[in-house]
């Protein structure tokens, strides 16, 4: 049964009864949204090893880079104003908004005749992508249910994987073909998954959040019953959510935070939630996995693989772990923790490559006697690096800084995330075709000494937020949480009792507060 929800918004929602229901359209929602950018990320993998592609645009190392970093200079431009669009529309419409730009992106880049024309395509497919990326984050953060969070959340970065497999087996499947439609079918299908989402937004309904800050008090609490307790307003954890959510915001008022992206480095509170939230982005950029994930060809040509069909195999080998990873990965930060997940995993890629630059070190210096062993060897390590990224920075990208961030800066500050990772992206994605022709095995020493750095800097600096809603990680860094009712998984686990009349009382009380704010 679906119910017409008020939205505050233009988009309208008819969302089902079931909290369950809604919990897996807001999945489904996450899963699209990270299937566009593991398709594009694995397409270009797999068309960057075509003959057909690399013919046609007459490519260069130069070139074959532009063409791929592209969609990162749309995605650094997207970025600047993802966070403003996600405040001021609302999550849902920013979200639809995104999803009709990358459809456009797409159009142009399969319709392209020339690298010009290809690079614009992909300029405008990154807009739409940073776009999206920023304001699924913050809405999946901030309607799935507490318990879920981890798991909803990660998902938007999980399903990454997904997209590259459905990608990766296209281009194997065009890889013989003659004509352009060998490069063009794979970068048409790709809008497919912005299509999906825009299906799916009108039956989930708006931030909870979001419509409590802009004052549409009654709308926010049915979001919360609608998330949290099958739309029953009365039960006792809605009740408690929307009191946090209440007094969280109401305490920010009063402090005088506004939604202006000077925020971030406002107080020095502000400011160490941004430094520690926004590092997600930068750490899981420059961890090395950008070699493999639109480089594979000429990794694999390092290590000894250089058959162009055993190359796109390989890449779909490559997404099943990495999505196998990823999952794990996921459910490691939903029970164990988002800060030793992610420490682990740094401490494992580092291992991995430096084992990978030795292993091609000795492959370049005799690459005519190199062993089966040796081979097999370096590709078996470069794979294991992939899925010890995919455990901790698949899923962490969009969970880790939402959760730190305030609401005042959550949308802003996901995006300075998400605008360091796509300026780092935009370098790094350029310089490592060149790189990896001028010194080789070198490229993974480099890679895997400033992993180094990272992993001390996650030990010292991060903060766990599992268990915790968005508003009790508060705690963490004011001191104390701006709510009296007690943390949400003891009242859901039956630990702790509310007195539901008196909160009632308390909750027109601070209503009636806001609104003359």
């Amino acid at each position: 049964m679906l119910q017409r929800t008020p939205t505050g918004t233009w988009l309208p929602a008819w969302v089902p009864e079931s909290t369950l229901t809604i919990s897996f359209l807001l999945m489904f929602c996450s899963i699209v949204q990270s299937a566009t950018g593991g398709y594009d990320g694995s397409m270009l993998n797999g068309l960057n090893i075509l003959p057909v592609y690399n013919d046609y645009f007459q490519l260069t190392a130069a070139t074959t880079g532009l063409n791929t970093a592209s969609v990162f200079i749309g995605c650094t431009f997207g970025t600047l104003v993802s966070g403003i669009m996600t405040d001021r529309l609302g999550r849902r419409p920013a979200i639809f908004w995104a999803s009709v730009v990358t459809l456009v992106g797409i159009i142009i880049q399969t319709a392209a005749q020339n690298i010009a024309m290809f690079v614009v395509g992909r300029i405008i497919l990154g807009v739409g992508s940073a776009i999206s990326g920023v304001a699924s984050g913050v809405y999946l953060s901030e309607a799935f249910p507490n318990r879920w969070r981890a798991w909803g959340v990660g998902l938007l970065n999980d399903f990454y994987y997904v997209g590259a497999l459905i990608a990766a087996g296209v281009t194997l499947g065009t890889g013989q073909w003659q004509s352009t439609w060998a490069w063009r079918l794979p970068s048409l299908i790709q809008g497919i998954f912005s299509v999906l989402c825009i299906i799916i937004l009108p039956f989930v309904p708006e931030s909870p959040r979001w419509l409590v800050h802009e004052g549409y008090f009654d709308y926010g609490r049915t979001s919360v019953a609608q998330t949290n307790s099958n739309g029953d307003v009365s039960d006792p954890v809605a009740i408690a959510v929307y009191k946090e959510i209440l007094d969280a915001l109401e305490w920010e008022k009063k402090e005088g935070r506004t939604m202006s992206p000077k925020e971030i480095v406002k107080t020095p509170t502000a400011r160490k939630r941004f430094l520690i939230g926004m590092s997600a982005g930068p750490f899981s950029c420059i961890a090395g996995n950008i070699i493999a994930s639109y480089y594979l060809g000429q990794e694999l040509n390092s290590a000894g693989i250089t058959d162009q069909l055993d190359q796109l195999k390989a890449n779909v080998v490559l997404n099943v772990w990495c999505l196998a990873c990823a999952l794990t990965g996921t459910h490691l930060a939903a029970t164990w923790g988002r800060k030793p997940t992610a420490l682990v995993s740094e401490i494992l890629l580092v291992i991995c490559l430096f084992i990978i630059g030795g292993l091609s070190k000795m492959y370049a210096d005799n690459p005519t006697n190199a062993s089966d062993s040796l081979v097999y060897g370096n590709v078996a390590v470069m794979f294991l690096f992939q899925g010890f990224y995919s455990v901790a920075w698949t899923p962490l990208l969009y969970l880790y800084p939402p959760e730190i961030f305030s609401y005042s800066i959550r949308a802003n500050g996901l995006a300075c995330s998400a605008l360091a990772l796509n300026l780092l992206a935009c370098i790094f994605v350029f310089i490592m075709p060149i790189g990896l022709n001028n010194i080789g095995w070198k490229m993974y020493m480099v890679n895997g000494s400033w992993d180094i750095v990272i992993a001390v800097l996650i030990a010292v600096f991060w903060v766990e937020t599992k268990g915790r809603s968005l508003e009790e990680i508060d705690a963490i860094f004011e001191g104390g949480k701006h709510s009296s009712v007690p943390d949400i998984e003891q009242v859901r686990t039956g630990k702790a009792t509310l007195d539901v009349s008196a909160i009632e009382q308390q909750l027109h009380a601070d209503i009636d507060t806001l609104k003359s704010q």
